[in-house]
């Protein structure tokens, strides 16, 4: 009983605390839902960008006619994309059709070209060219660094996919109508959720252009990256009523000042636990700014390093089980069996993954984020966790974000905004509240910090910008 060495209290919180709530699932087919509401709707506006629109009616149309060139062309259930995922057809635009290297054998679609449809609303007994698809076929690989630094593709299954995006509070409300902003990269797994999200409900799409923040003046919802949202003013997007962060840890007071004028959900979750795992619904009145509690037809765990339950209350490493959990890495037989394993709380055939994320459960029942493992550092000999560090930065009167980062063996850096953050002060308020050991070097205020691709934190960009700082004697 992997339960036993717990005391009677904390097995039942284990129980109560780790497991989300069983609820049906609409459908484990996200396309279909998307079919419904072109059927239902055609004429709704899909998506729109930069003036050009697209209804729902010739959407379902566009992929019909794609999809029955992609099978023409032999694509299956369980096809991929480029080397790792053995792909033999490409996907693309025109202008980077010259960028695509195709070995022999492959072949090209490139979506400028007209695809064959029949204009006008489809006749009920028009047939679709359709094969056999499964809720446990993937539904998308994306492409994560993981822990080892180097790109590996995570599949997704529809079943994954279907489970956050179409149960509450994952769907987050979006209703026909609804104007959902995309605002991130589509190589992000969170994308998914502005895209599919937005068109499995029937809302409408809207495409930024270079401006993030026009998009979402005119939108209902936001999925973000704190990163991108922190560019983004509230008084000026007075239409949105529901936002949703992931990615990486969300600043304080950034979720009380979007959380005073709509939803705010904080959420967490790697890309193999399916876009998020755990959701907190946000009040600038609560003590902590959680993750939450698991969503629907999930599970979080939170164990030692021997996978064992920690009684409530105590630190450790989050494993997420249920439908959330991803189909695995591609090729990749030793990082799969670093990171998945056999679930011994759900039994049967279903798998856990462990996230490196450090959590433990409030007396309430709330998932508090700790970092991750690789955030613990050591200095000067001491174990330090950077994002405690940050939080105490944040803390600080004028400080909209802040970021620690270990510079040598001995030292820590940190990165402030905005560009006015007393930076004495700063270094005074972590002095007052953790060992001096946590207290960085140097505090450097920044007008904005670096984003990667992916609307994160830049790290690596921070740390050559402290090289050309270099650190004061004190």
């Amino acid at each position: 009983m992997p339960l036993r060495h717990l005391s009677p209290r904390d097995r039942h919180l284990f129980r109560a605390y780790g497991a989300g709530p069983a609820v049906p699932v609409p459908d484990p087919l996200l396309h279909r839902a998307v079919e419904r509401r072109a059927a239902a709707a055609p004429h709704a506006v899909a998506a729109e960008h930069l003036g050009a629109r697209i209804t729902y009616g010739e959407l379902d149309r566009y992929a019909d006619a794609l999809a029955a060139r992609l099978i023409r062309q032999g694509v299956r259930p369980g096809d991929h994309v480029v080397r790792t995922a053995r792909t033999r057809v490409v996907v693309t635009v025109a202008e980077h059709a010259h960028r695509v290297p195709l070995p022999p054998g492959h072949h090209l679609i490139t979506l400028d070209e007209p695809l064959p449809y029949i204009p006008g609303p489809r006749l009920p007994r028009q047939p679709r060219r359709t094969v056999p698809v499964s809720p446990d076929d993937g539904c998308y690989v994306l492409f994560t660094s993981g822990t080892t630094g180097r790109p590996n593709g995570v599949k997704v299954t529809h079943r994954n996919v279907a489970n956050i995006l179409l149960t509450a509070p994952g769907d987050l409300g979006i209703r026909p109508g609804d104007r959902v902003a995309q605002l991130l990269n589509i190589a992000f797994d969170m994308a998914a959720w502005e895209i599919l999200g937005c068109l499995a409900h029937g809302g409408t799409l809207v495409i930024r252009g270079k401006d993030i923040a026009a998009a979402a003046r005119t939108a209902d919802v936001l999925v973000a990256t704190p990163t991108v949202l922190s560019g983004i003013d509230p008084a000026a997007c007075p239409r949105v009523r529901t936002v949703a962060v992931a990615g990486e840890p969300c600043p304080r007071p950034l979720a009380d000042r979007w959380a005073r004028r709509a939803v705010f959900h904080n959420c967490c979750g790697p890309t193999e636990t399916t876009i998020v795992n755990t959701m907190s619904r946000h009040d600038p009145a609560a003590p902590l700014l959680t993750i939450g509690r698991p969503t629907p037809n999930n599970t979080v765990y939170v164990l030692d390093a021997d996978r064992r339950p920690l009684p409530i209350g105590e630190v450790g490493e989050m494993w997420a089980g249920g439908d959330c959990v991803s189909a695995g890495y591609l090729g990749n037989d030793a990082l799969n069996a670093e990171r998945y394993a056999p679930d011994p709380f759900l039994g049967g055939d279903r798998r856990m993954f462990r996230t490196r994320d450090l959590g433990r459960w409030t007396a309430d029942g709330e998932l508090e984020h700790l970092g991750r493992t690789d955030d613990q550092v050591k200095v000067r000999g001491f174990r330090v966790e950077l994002d405690s560090v940050s939080s105490v930065l944040e803390s600080v009167d004028g400080c909209v974000r802040a970021v620690t980062l270990k510079r040598d063996a001995r030292t820590l850096v940190a990165f402030v905004t905005p560009a006015d953050v007393d930076p004495d002060r700063a270094r005074r308020a972590v002095a007052d509240a953790l060992p001096y050991y946590c207290v960085p070097e140097r505090v450097l205020p920044l007008t904005r910090l670096p984003e990667t691709d992916r609307g994160k934190i830049d790290k690596p960009a921070l740390l050559r910008l402290a090289e050309q700082h270099p650190a004061v004697s004190r």
